[in-house]
Order: C-alpha cells, then sequence, then structure tokens
C-alpha cells in the first residue's frame, strides 16, 4: 500500500521526555479505521513509552494508556495531536516529582 508522509517529528517536552508523531495519508483506511491516516504518536520518559496513540492494521483507533489499550474516537488530525498533547500533559501533571 503506497502512503505519503505528512509528518514525522520528534517534540522535547522536558530533558528526559519527549513525543514522537508520524502520520502519513494512505490510499485505503486501514482495516478498523474509517479515515485515510496511518499514524503513530508516541510520548516517552526516560527511554519508556508512557504513552501512544496509534491505529495498527485490524486494531483500528486506540491508545495505550497505563498499559491498558483504549479505544479512541478519531475525529480529524488536528483533534488527534490536541487530544494526544492533552494526554501528556495530564500524564505529566500526574506523574510530577515536585
Amino acid at each position: 500500500m503506497e502512503a505519503r508522509e505528512l509528518f514525522n517529528r520528534r517534540v522535547p517536552v522536558a530533558e528526559q521526555a519527549f513525543a514522537e508523531l508520524v502520520l502519513w495519508e494512505v490510499l485505503a483506511p486501514l482495516s478498523g479505521s474509517k479515515h485515510h491516516y496511518k499514524y503513530r504518536l508516541a510520548f516517552v520518559v526516560e527511554g519508556i513509552c508512557v504513552l501512544r496513540y496509534d491505529n495498527e492494521a485490524g486494531k483500528g483507533d486506540h491508545k495505550h494508556v497505563r498499559g491498558k489499550e483504549v479505544k479512541y474516537r478519531f475525529v480529524t488530525v488536528d483533534k488527534l495531536v490536541t487530544d494526544f498533547f492533552e494526554d501528556v500533559r495530564r500524564w505529566r501533571d500526574e506523574n510530577s516529582n515536585d
């Protein structure tokens, strides 16, 4: 399946944390999804992925939070990125050592 990469970025969040955002536009929806995107958004802290949004073929749109896989309702790319960074903010608030 041909795909066109729309973005592939690593965004520093803190000294030991970063977000990695990868998004492709695909010709046909992946199995389990209804849109024309394949994505992987990950938040990594001290080398460990603590939050991930993706739409692996057959599983559809979902996110991995605290070791659990939770369904995610994809609306738009902008909403996906906004929701992801809101979860990053929430994770940082809940795991702050301050």
